[in-house]
């Protein structure tokens, strides 16, 4: 990639959702070292979930290895099992999943979904429905690895005809095959609010050992308990 035509960004720090897992196909390495590879390039940060193995390793020792600042949340009954070896940048240790999330959204300023699993699925649509509601107005990118996505584009589209989904709320996350071109649409993105007040803001407290995601506006404040 040729620097010189890059443009600031408008981001600092990337949120990327991972599986743990490298996947059976090169593809899904490849495009790991090629997001790390991206981010370094428009100088943007990684936060992600803390493990050093799979594709989070991958990621993460590609965008420390080119100077970038990582950090990683875990939960610590994970860290025996996400954390073997060598692990890239900043480690938080935190209480649970539900914060783990909370604290990575906290944190960043986009989302970005590589292939993954279970996990990786949940936080991606957790993301897409916290801006759904209102929570945040983050862009949220899925990279569509060799069509890894296409069923679950296909699951969405057939929710907006069967009208679970509004149209409008289709463009709430962008996709895209390869890096470059997810982290640009995430440059361009600009939030469509549908009947959701724009200025909420939120953020994560904690209350004892319940935790909270916090939504403020100027007549109204609710807490949406995240355990």
């Amino acid at each position: 990639m040729d620097e010189k035509v890059l443009k600031s960004s408008r981001f600092k720090r990337v949120c990327v959702f991972c599986g743990s897992s490298s996947g059976k196909r090169e593809c899904y390495k490849e495009a790991a070292l090629e997001l790390g590879q991206e981010l370094v390039a428009r100088k943007l940060n990684l936060v992600y979930g803390g493990g050093s193995i799979g594709l989070m390793g991958l990621v993460s020792q590609a965008v420390h290895l080119g100077g970038g600042h990582v950090l990683g949340i875990i939960p610590r009954t994970l860290m025996g099992k996400e954390k073997t070896g060598v692990t890239y940048g900043e480690v938080r240790p935190v209480g649970g999943m539900h914060q783990r999330k909370a604290e990575m959204a906290r944190h960043s300023d986009c989302f970005i979904a590589l292939p993954g699993g279970y996990g990786t699925l949940e936080e991606l649509l957790e993301v897409i429905t916290w801006a759904q509601l209102g929570i945040h107005d983050k862009p949220v990118g899925l990279l569509n690895v060799d069509g890894y996505y296409n069923n679950l584009l296909n699951f969405i589209d057939k929710a907006v005809d069967d009208g679970f989904i509004k149209p409008s709320q289709r463009n709430i996350f962008v996709s895209a095959s390869n890096a470059k071109e997810l982290v640009q649409k995430l440059e361009e993105y600009c939030p469509e609010h549908d009947g959701v007040i724009p200025k909420d803001k939120w953020e994560v407290e904690q209350e004892g050992n319940q935790q909270h995601v916090v939504l403020e506006n100027s007549t109204c404040q609710a807490k949406i308990p995240l355990q």
